[in-house]
């Protein structure tokens, strides 16, 4: 039996984003080079057959998910949205650590926002759907929220997310080994942008 996938494609670039500004619930659009490679997830998604393709409702993974080619079948889900930053929303982690040194996004959380324990309640959620849908999935969100689904599809702390960088216009996928008691990331953060260039599952 072939053993389901769920992909993670997470937004293209935005003028924040390429800034280094937290961006939670700010719906900023993609920048012309986030438009770009957005579009090149088009030529490695569309032979992959999908079941279910959900996406953030905020503009930059909703154009993101338009660009690769799955807008007329998408679902909304507001469980995909980024992390509410509250008071850091718009600052870079320089900004936020001329005030507070120590400050750790996946440790301290941000006042006036989510703590990490609710983004990990809405990861769970998804995971949930997923698991409940027999076949591939496809999500499109944000890096911060991407990267805490991650580490609960392990089984893992929700602040096991510190360690799964997402760049972006990326593209992730989590399995499983040999059963749905074994889940596992086939590959992580594949920027690889030549429509050209066959992708690879890493077994």
């Amino acid at each position: 039996m072939e053993l389901p996938m769920v992909y993670l494609a997470r937004h293209g670039e935005t003028a924040w984003s390429r800034s280094g500004q937290h961006t939670g619930l700010t719906d900023i659009p993609l920048s012309t080079e986030g438009e770009r490679n957005a579009a090149l997830l088009a030529d490695r998604l569309e032979h992959i057959p999908f079941r279910k393709v959900l996406a953030s409702p905020l503009i930059r993974a909703v154009r993101t998910c338009e660009l690769a080619g799955f807008g007329a079948v998408a679902e909304i889900d507001r469980d995909l949205v980024e992390w509410d930053y509250g008071d850091y929303e718009g600052q870079t982690t320089q900004q936020i650590r001329a005030g507070r040194p120590d400050w750790r996004l996946f440790r301290d959380g941000c006042p006036g926002g989510e703590s990490l324990d609710q983004v990990g309640e809405r990861a769970d959620r998804v995971i949930a759907r997923v698991r409940a849908t027999e076949g591939n999935v496809l999500l499109f969100s944000s890096g911060h929220f991407l990267r805490v689904f991650a580490a609960r599809w392990l089984g893992l702390a929700p602040d096991a997310g510190r360690f799964f960088m997402l760049l972006t216009a990326s593209l992730s996928a989590l399995g499983y080994e040999h059963d749905l008691d074994e889940p596992v990331i086939r590959f992580w953060d594949d920027t690889n942008r030549c429509p050209s260039t066959p992708h690879k599952v890493v077994q």
